[in-house]
């Protein structure tokens, strides 16, 4: 099936993607955006049976882990870095007065 992009089409597409295009690139775009569905539709011509679908391309059981703690209380170590340190706080300068 021959996908027939429209001059409208291409101006609404331009608009969305924030694009101002010239005559001769909205005709290029044109063409681009009719072989991309022609492509589209060629795949759709693909027998699929017994093909399951996929979300991803490796397999995926369990994406989650168990929140376990593995760090100790670093505080003092941390503060190590800090230029000040008060009350066991990082000391910024004010930011606003």
């Amino acid at each position: 099936m021959a996908n027939i992009i429209s001059d409208e089409t291409i101006e609404y597409v331009g608009i969305l993607a924030k694009l101002e295009l010239s005559a001769e690139e909205k005709e290029q775009a044109k063409a681009d955006m009719g072989r991309m569905l022609d492509y589209i539709d060629k795949l759709g011509e693909l027998d699929t049976t017994g093909v399951e679908p996929l979300s991803h391309v490796f397999p995926v059981q369990n994406v989650f882990r168990e929140d376990v703690v593995t760090n100790s209380d670093m505080r003092e170590e941390l503060l190590g870095n800090a230029p000040e340190q008060k009350d066991g706080m990082f000391m910024v300068p004010r930011t606003f007065e």
